[in-house]
């Protein structure tokens, strides 16, 4: 059991993170803790961020710099959403994986979530007669809920050989190694029970 105290004194702001987010969701009302992933928590949180980052960066482009509205705007979204994938690759995700095929998976599903959602269901939507801001929230739903799934099911899908149960209500220690697993009646590293030593 050393091993798992020592695990948790030494955790890093990453693991912190997950453990904030596996505590909200385990108190989650109305059954809704058994179907929130705390990644979903964190995708939120981390993707909130971003966005103020991304409103920041166009004042600053735009108002403080005066660079045209089309170069701010790309500007303040490239550096966005690369910082989302950074932040959600780390704190949330928290995926090992070599980081290249996860950056081009990453920059595909960029471009599908523009086409589909930012122009698709977004200008779609605005010229069928509904308000641009309305529009807006909507395609900001739907981008949402198709970043969420990217990230977590394709872009930093956990490979066999990385595998970690993620739920809610448990604590990580998928990377903690303990002795005596095989007495799976027993506490994990400690004595076999007693009826099992006198047979």
């Amino acid at each position: 059991m050393a091993d798992v105290h020592d695990a948790v004194r030494g955790k890093g702001f990453a693991d912190r993170f997950a453990d904030f987010c596996a505590a909200v969701v385990r108190r989650l009302p109305f059954g809704l803790s058994r179907l929130a992933a705390p990644s979903f928590l964190g995708f939120a949180l981390i993707n909130g961020f971003t966005f103020g980052v991304d409103l920041l960066l166009l004042v600053l482009l735009r108002g403080w710099l005066g660079l045209p509205v089309w170069l701010a705007i790309t500007l303040a979204y490239a550096t966005a959403f690369g910082l989302s994938f950074v932040l959600n690759r780390s704190m949330n995700f928290r995926s090992h994986a070599p980081v290249g095929k996860q950056a081009a998976l990453y920059v595909v599903a960029i471009i599908v979530n523009y086409l589909a959602f930012l122009l698709g269901v977004g200008a779609g939507l605005a010229a069928l007669g509904v308000d641009y801001r309305l529009s807006r929230l909507i395609a900001g739903a739907c981008e949402g809920v198709f970043m969420y799934s990217v990230m977590r099911w394709v872009v930093f899908a956990k490979s066999g050989s990385e595998l970690v149960v993620e739920a809610a209500g448990e604590p990580d220690f998928a990377h903690v190694r303990a002795s005596g697993v095989e007495d799976a009646d027993g506490s994990v590293g400690g004595p076999a029970r007693a009826a099992e030593e006198a047979q």
